[in-house]
């Protein structure tokens, strides 16, 4: 089967981090693919943030 794991920065932790974790679980052939993006998200007090999101595609075990 073919899965979707979405990581996104929060306050208190990075998408590259958890992804980079997830991923360390995961086989060579099982990964897909993994995609990045990003985006400046304004405050309210007028300053900006990039937020990031990486998705990884992935195979889970019942395929291999």
């Amino acid at each position: 089967m073919i899965q979707v794991k979405e990581f996104v920065d929060a306050d208190n932790s990075y998408a590259v981090n958890t992804a980079n974790e997830f991923l360390k679980g995961l086989r060579e052939e099982q990964v897909v693919n993994v995609c990045y993006g990003s985006v400046v998200k304004a405050a309210r007090d007028g300053s900006e943030h990039q937020r990031s999101t990486i998705l990884v595609v992935y195979k889970t075990n019942e395929e291999l």
